[in-house]
């Protein structure tokens, strides 16, 4: 190890979905920090219900109101989204996304600094007989093919001289007291052992958890709880662009979200406290129901295409939990005490992104940097 890295301050990042990861670049792209993330999964694992992020559709559009505080994290996300898909290949597609709404939007609408922004007119609406929405905008955003999004974010963490490690953590306290010592190999742990500082604390910890902040010991945050969605992705290459209506007060979200692949994701559902892992075969059905009423052309020659039409063009039906939190987005800092020492370390807290872990990834890494750097200081 050089001498520059002695001088590195150690972090340890718990979680390596989306937030994890965007966190643990934002803090060691600085160049004052040594970040090693540990997580249970990690983004080259096959699909398993422990992994929210790669279930998601994703694109960017955010669901925050001007009031609140996410909106301004969303749209800073946004900004280093618009400039990364002119450099990270076969990953994100550039779209025109259309918004439809069973309510009223408020005015000025919160997605009115999207590119290309217009209100749809009366005649774009009325043309959606099956739907009938209330009002509805159009703009462009990108989409992203999301395993192949979470592949670049960890090589890219990689490539600054970060770590990740595959671990359990089953409480906070034993990476207070020995970092990521548990988690190495026996080689390592006699290097470790051999140094004059041996094992030893980290500067700080973030927990960027998801919904496993809910039974991580010393964290046990009984406001997490799962948002289930259900989705089914479908061959569709010749689709490119984006369509969504929300009728949150129904508990649907009904969206067709294109990937570079041409791969489709159509969705979706709100379920709260639903910890089912297990596709519904009459939410699948529901699902493709909705949707080719919102998106016919997803079957092509066919006025109004059935189930029975588009079913061929199935290849996955999937579930993921979001992770929700009553009382929103924890992102703050606190301190937790080193185990037999009269010692403490800053922990920050950057969870319960509900379905807006993507959206707001890099603005809430972001301000997990400012926190941390704070709370170092002190």
């Amino acid at each position: 190890m050089s001498s520059s890295e002695n001088t590195l301050k150690e972090v340890v990042v718990l979680g390596a979905g989306v937030v994890g990861l965007s966190t643990a670049i934002k803090i060691q792209e600085t160049g004052r920090y040594k970040v090693t993330i540990v997580a249970e999964v990690l983004p080259t694992d096959p699909k398993t219900i422990k992994y929210t992020s790669q279930w998601a559709g994703a694109h960017h559009v955010s669901f925050a109101s001007l009031d609140d505080p996410r909106h301004a994290l969303d749209k800073e996300t946004f900004e280093e989204f618009w400039k990364l898909k002119e450099t990270v290949e076969g990953c994100f597609l550039t779209i025109q996304q259309t918004e439809y709404f069973a309510k009223q939007r408020p005015s000025p609408s919160p997605l009115a600094h999207m590119p290309e922004f217009r209100s749809l007119s009366p005649n774009e609406l009325g043309a959606l007989q099956e739907i009938q929405p209330v009002n509805g905008e159009v703009f462009s955003t990108v989409s992203f093919d999301t395993p192949v999004y979470l592949t670049y974010l960890s090589t890219r963490f990689l490539s600054k001289g970060g770590r990740i490690v595959r671990g359990s953590v089953q409480h906070i306290s034993e990476i207070a007291e020995s970092g990521v010592f548990s988690f190495f190999s026996h080689e390592e742990k006699k290097h470790i052992i051999s140094r004059p500082d041996g094992v030893k604390p980290p500067a700080a910890i973030v927990v960027c958890a998801g919904l496993g902040a809910r039974f991580l010991g010393g964290v046990e945050d009984k406001d997490v709880y799962p948002i289930r969605g259900q989705t089914v992705l479908v061959n569709a290459p010749w689709i490119k662009h984006g369509k969504t209506l929300s009728d949150l007060d129904a508990n649907e979200w009904t969206y067709m979200i294109p990937r570079k692949s041409g791969m489709i994701i159509l969705g979706g559902t709100l379920e709260p406290n639903d910890w089912n892992p297990t596709p519904r075969r009459e939410t699948t059905l529901s699902i493709l129901d909705r949707v080719l009423k919102l998106a016919p052309e997803l079957v092509p020659g066919k006025a109004k295409p059935t189930v029975e039409d588009i079913w061929p063009l199935v290849v996955e039906e999937g579930c993921g939990f979001r992770p929700g939190r009553k009382g929103g987005l924890r992102l703050e800092a606190d301190k937790i005490q080193v185990p037999h020492s009269d010692k403490t370390i800053p922990v920050v807290y950057n969870y319960g992104h509900a379905g807006s872990g993507y959206i707001s990834s890099f603005g809430s890494a972001r301000v997990a940097l400012d926190l941390l750097e704070k709370a170092l200081k002190e």
